[in-house]
């Protein structure tokens, strides 16, 4: 026997157990991915998020009380005014979902208005964010329930080049949300970081709903199923695909190349409607 056959024969069973592992190991991983998909994507959470389960009061439309609270949040001196406002009402549902974002993408110093620009946006996105958080996590960590979705955006899970405030706010909230989370689930609380992409809104100037775009209320139906069951959501299916495609598949370098293209585009096309106009 060779010197190389005795190797290989050394080798040979050691190789053939760890390969024999590893696919183990992945099928479990797939299959486990799959049971967890159709949870989420099929059965849904049993409508978690309704006034019988959470409290009696939510940041909603229909089926609940309801009373509605004008406020600034560019400003950072509402927040005495709004917790005087909640005082006496079992919030069971928290919604953060104010924010605002660049009126076109643009390179960082070239923003408009900087200085005025980037306190609004941080006031607005994260601030508020925190405070309204402070106001009402009380009363239901006092409760032991209660459930918080903070709306990111899928620009929070990567760098968006000339929307960089804007992507830099939201991904704070998705950490924040995240860290909120860890400390208070063993408490009986829910805290939701949502990263939807596109929606077909007047803020996103989409008109027609498509299937990776889809309307508001379609949007919302499906995220409110994923409440409870997952801390980080895209919120809507094919956003979920859109976001394990862009963040998993992609690698950073070739994911910022085509962002920045994206976005540089729209620049050129933005400034060219202002000369024209």
């Amino acid at each position: 026997m060779s010197a190389s056959e005795h190797v290989f024969r050394a080798v040979e069973t050691p190789l053939f157990w760890l390969g024999a592992v590893t696919a183990a190991w992945l099928s479990v991983c797939s299959v486990y991915r799959l049971l967890a998909g159709i949870k989420v994507w099929v059965l849904g959470n049993g409508r978690l998020v309704s006034p019988a389960k959470l409290g009696k009061w939510a940041e909603s439309k229909y089926g609940v009380e309801t009373k509605t609270i004008t406020a600034d949040f560019s400003s950072v001196n509402i927040y005495s005014q709004i917790e005087d406002a909640l005082a006496g009402l079992e919030i069971g549902v928290l919604v953060n979902n104010v924010g605002i974002s660049y009126s076109y993408p643009e390179f960082f110093l070239s923003v408009p208005n900087l200085d005025t620009f980037i306190d609004t946006l941080v006031n607005v996105n994260i601030t508020s964010v925190c405070q309204m958080t402070r106001l009402v996590l009380p009363q239901m960590a006092e409760r032991k329930k209660g459930a918080i979705l903070n709306i990111s955006s899928a620009s929070g899970m990567y760098p968006v080049p000339l929307l960089t405030v804007y992507s830099a706010s939201k991904a704070f909230v998705d950490f924040f949300s995240r860290g909120l989370q860890a400390e208070y689930k063993s408490k009986g609380i829910i805290i939701q970081s949502v990263l939807p992409f596109f929606v077909a809104t007047k803020l996103s100037k989409i008109r027609r709903a498509t299937l990776d775009t889809p309307s508001p209320e379609r949007y919302v139906a499906a995220e409110l199923n994923t409440v409870g069951l997952q801390a980080q959501t895209n919120g809507y299916l094919p956003h979920a695909l859109m976001g394990w495609a862009s963040t998993a598949l992609l690698p950073a370098s070739i994911l910022s190349r085509h962002v920045m293209g994206v976005t540089l585009s729209q620049r050129a096309r933005y400034l060219k409607k202002q000369k024209q106009g």
